[in-house]
C-alpha cells in the first residue's frame, strides 16, 4: 500500500515537471506612449514587431502591453525578461512610485530586464546607480550625448546576441558616452563604432552640444549597446538605437535586438540568430496615428 502511493506520487511529480518543462518561457515587451512625429519613438510599432518576431520562435510566449506600464501588474509575474521601449528621463514609466522597488523584487529572482533608446536614459542619483546595477550603465543627461548620425557597425563580437548578425550601418540617434560602471566591470560591449568629429559637436543632440568632454574623446570608439550577467543570476541589456521605426527594416538591426531578448530572457539563441522576415506592409503596421 505504502509502495503504490509512492509510486502514484511520484507519477504526479513527475508529470507536473514535465508540463512545467514544457511552459513557454514568457517575455514582456512594454511599449511607450506617443511621443514623436511620424516614424520616431514608434514604440507601439516596435513592440509589436518583437512581439510577431518572437512567437514564431519554438518555446516562447511574448507579451504585447501598452502604455508604458501595465495596469495589471499581475501579467509581469512568471516573466522570464521584461523589455522596455519608452520614453525615459524624470518621467520614466520604470522610476515612477515605488516601482523601482517592485522591479527589484523581480530582478532578485533572476529576472532579465532590457531598456532600449530613450528608455536607457534615467536621471542620476537613485534611478542611474540602479541601473547600474541591473544593466550595467544609463543615459546620463549632460554627461551622455544623444546626436543623430550614421553608425557603422564594421564588427561584432562573439557573443549570443551577434549570432548571425553581419556589419551593418544605420543612421539613428545613437546615444553614447553612457555613464557605465567604473572600469566597465562586468560589461561586455555589443556594438561599437565611432562617431566622426562632426557628430561630437552636437548639433543634432538635445540638449544641444557642443560638450567639451565629448568632444576631447574625439577618435574613440563608443558603445552603443552592451550586455550584462548579473550575480543574481539574471542578465540586463541596453540598447541606445530605435529613434528611427524604419530601422527596424534592416535586417542585422532587428536580429540583433531579437537574439538579445531571447538573451536577456536566459534562453539559447539560434545559432544563426532568431529568424524574422518582415514585408513593408508589416514594417508599416501599428505605427501611431498622428
Amino acid at each position: 500500500m505504502i509502495r503504490h502511493v509512492s509510486l502514484g506520487l511520484a507519477a504526479v511529480l513527475f508529470a507536473t515537471l514535465a508540463v512545467a518543462a514544457d511552459e513557454p518561457a514568457k517575455i514582456v515587451l512594454i511599449a511607450g506612449r506617443p511621443s514623436h512625429g511620424p516614424g520616431e519613438h514608434e514604440y507601439n510599432a516596435g513592440c509589436k514587431l518583437m512581439t510577431k518576431c518572437l512567437a514564431e520562435v519554438p518555446g516562447v510566449e511574448p507579451v504585447f502591453v501598452p502604455g508604458g506600464w501595465p495596469e495589471d501588474e499581475s501579467v509581469l509575474d512568471g516573466a522570464k525578461a521584461l523589455i522596455f521601449y519608452m520614453d525615459g528621463g524624470g518621467g520614466h514609466p520604470a522610476i515612477q512610485g515605488d516601482r523601482l522597488e517592485k522591479l527589484q523584487k523581480l530582478v532578485d529572482k533572476g529576472v532579465g530586464l532590457g531598456f532600449m533608446h530613450y528608455a536607457v536614459e534615467v536621471p542620476k542619483g537613485k534611478p542611474g546607480d540602479t541601473f547600474l546595477d541591473w544593466i550595467g550603465g544609463y543615459y546620463e543627461t549632460y554627461y551622455s550625448t544623444n546626436p543623430h548620425w550614421n553608425a557603422e557597425i564594421e564588427s561584432l563580437p562573439e557573443h549570443p546576441i551577434t549570432r548571425g548578425v553581419k556589419p551593418f550601418a544605420v543612421r539613428d540617434e545613437w546615444y553614447f558616452n553612457i555613464r557605465f560602471r567604473p572600469d566597465m566591470k562586468g560589461v561586455t560591449p555589443i556594438l561599437v563604432a565611432k562617431p566622426d568629429d562632426a557628430t561630437r559637436e552636437g548639433a543634432s543632440s538635445s540638449p544641444r552640444g557642443p560638450y567639451k568632454h565629448v568632444q576631447e574623446a574625439k577618435g574613440r570608439p563608443e558603445v552603443l549597446a552592451w550586455a550584462v550577467e548579473r550575480p543574481d543570476g539574471g542578465r540586463g541589456y541596453g540598447f541606445t538605437g530605435g529613434h528611427s521605426h524604419a530601422n527596424w527594416g534592416d535586417p542585422n538591426f532587428r536580429k540583433l535586438n531579437l537574439n538579445a531578448v531571447l538573451w536577456t530572457a536566459g534562453l539559447k539563441v539560434p545559432e544563426n540568430g532568431v529568424e524574422c522576415q518582415l514585408t513593408p506592409e508589416e514594417l508599416k503596421a501599428n505605427l501611431d496615428p498622428k
